[in-house]
């Protein structure tokens, strides 16, 4: 990242769309976990259902202007992938847990009781331990950000497929499946807001290094084992820190490496030439 993009508009536009992302996100899902004066406490899917709606939704509003990431996991498993750089990816997280916060704190000053706040902290069952959460966490998140991948991969390719129902369908299916035995977060910004607002910290280690896992193993393995583009020269590329996107070319084309370098170093010669 250059000091020329750090003062661009189109950065602190996205900046400011990831911090708001996430405070959408997660006001709506705690919004939904939260249940009414003389209700039973509500079940995963009011929570499933809006996190997949609100998903939907920030892809269409902010999809093209930082890629609607609204979580940690996704972001870090863009930064293992080489698909993001490294101050973004910081500036990302962080906006996101302040979004996380913010989100948090302006549902709770909303709420009419605060001890109703106990429903917004992710906790692990009493019947389970936190090595199983972990698990449960690693795998809804893994199927989560595996998706995201995939239609990352199919946008570039011009699918017709409506990718942004794909992943909403996809978050709504890690609630109904984790909800019950981790409190399915699949994000730390999620987890990390409210227990900053109620001050509630057991286990909270579950809810960072569980999504962080996942999202990580399911970035690695779709990027490096499933995707068109995938080869060992891609893996190695990106353990090497070389640059990936002319592996990909030389393998989506079927030319050689070498002949995809020299034709990506022309394109940087004249690039240059035409700014002069």
């Amino acid at each position: 990242m250059t000091w020329r993009e750090l003062r661009s508009r189109q950065f602190w536009s996205a900046i400011l769309a990831e911090l708001l992302g996430t405070l959408l996100l997660v006001s709506a899902v705690l919004g939904t976990s939260v249940p009414g004066p003389d209700e039973a406490p509500v079940g995963p899917l009011y929570p499933a259902v809006a996190l997949g709606a609100v998903i939907i939704a920030l892809g269409h509003c902010f999809g093209e202007i930082s890629g609607a990431q609204v979580n940690p996991a996704v972001t870090l498993s863009l930064l293992a992938t080489r698909k993001l750089d490294v101050l973004r990816a910081l500036v990302y997280v962080s906006a996101q847990c302040l979004g996380a916060c913010l989100g948090t704190l302006a549902l709770y000053l909303a709420l009419p009781l605060k001890t109703t706040a106990d429903h917004f902290v992710n906790k692990v069952p009493i019947e389970l331990n936190a090595a199983q959460a972990l698990g449960i966490e690693m795998l809804c998140t893994f199927e989560m950000v595996f998706t995201i991948f995939s239609v990352e991969e199919q946008r570039r390719r011009e699918s017709p497929e409506p990718g942004n129902l794909a992943i909403g369908l996809a978050h709504t299916a890690g609630v109904l499946i984790g909800a019950r035995f981790s409190g399915a977060s699949m994000n730390p910004a999620r987890s990390l807001g409210p227990a900053i607002i109620t001050g509630f910290w057991e286990n909270h280690w579950v809810y960072w290094i569980g999504p962080v896992l996942g999202a990580l193993l399911a970035g690695v393995s779709h990027e490096f084992f499933f995707a068109r583009s995938a080869s060992r020269q891609k893996l190695v590329a990106c353990l090497t820190c070389k640059d990936i996107e002319i592996v990909e070319t030389a393998s989506m084309t079927g030319s050689s490496l070498s002949t995809v370098t020299q034709n990506a170093m022309k394109a940087k010669q004249a690039n240059k030439q035409d700014n002069n």
